[in-house]
């Protein structure tokens, strides 16, 4: 079976579960989130910041022998899947499309903790397509430290992102996961500085305020 099938196949079954469990973690708010609204934006552009953390971990899980770090690149792979189907599940059930009409990061203009994303769609702590080819080009050591790289900053991109939206919603399920995110995320922030330090390399510039 060929490495992009198989990768279609982990990403198909984590976001079926996802789905499945989503009606857990929806609460009985009287009204759903509006198109325009901050919980809107956050599920549509976080469902596409962590669509990239995976194409990301799989790159490396493919272009390393080290244990732990595909250990980690597969729980990103399997964690961040799964909330993606979480945030296309509430999309489903607030009504709303998927692919909302306002440009990305919009939810956070005007309230002091971001602005529209830049030309090219770029949220926090993305990749660009130069450094995605890089990576999937990039094997063992080499591929280890442009990874950890990029993911710290992408993590703290995600982090930047869930932080605004906590200060910016009411609605429980969605500041839960906000939360979640948060924690998860800075603890893996702090173990992959670690490792990429140890193999001699340097995180880059910290986005985080």
């Amino acid at each position: 079976m060929s490495t992009s099938r198989t990768r279609l196949i982990v990403v198909a079954l984590i976001s079926c579960l996802a789905t499945a469990v989503v009606m857990l973690l929806v609460t009985s708010a009287s009204a759903p989130p509006g198109d325009a609204s901050p919980e809107a934006g956050f599920s549509r552009d976080m469902a596409v910041h962590h669509a990239q953390a995976v194409e990301m971990s799989f790159a490396v899980r493919d272009a390393s022998t080290d244990e732990r770090v595909r250990t980690l690149a597969y729980d990103i792979i399997t964690t961040q899947t799964a909330q993606r189907g979480i945030f296309m599940g509430w999309l489903q059930q607030w009504e709303l499309t998927q692919a909302g009409t306002r440009p990305s990061m919009a939810w956070m203009a005007g309230h002091g903790h971001g602005r529209a994303a830049p030309a090219g769609g770029r949220m926090p702590g993305m990749a660009t397509d130069e450094e995605m080819d890089r990576l999937e080009a990039a094997r063992g050591k080499d591929a280890e430290i442009l990874f950890f790289q990029l993911m710290i900053r992408h993590h703290e991109g995600g982090v930047q992102m869930a932080e605004a939206l906590l200060t910016l919603s009411s609605r429980d399920e969605v500041r839960t996961m906000a939360r979640h995110i948060v924690q998860s995320q800075s603890g893996e922030i702090k173990f992959m500085t670690e490792l990429l330090k140890a193999r001699g390399g340097q995180p880059y510039p910290s986005i985080l305020k």
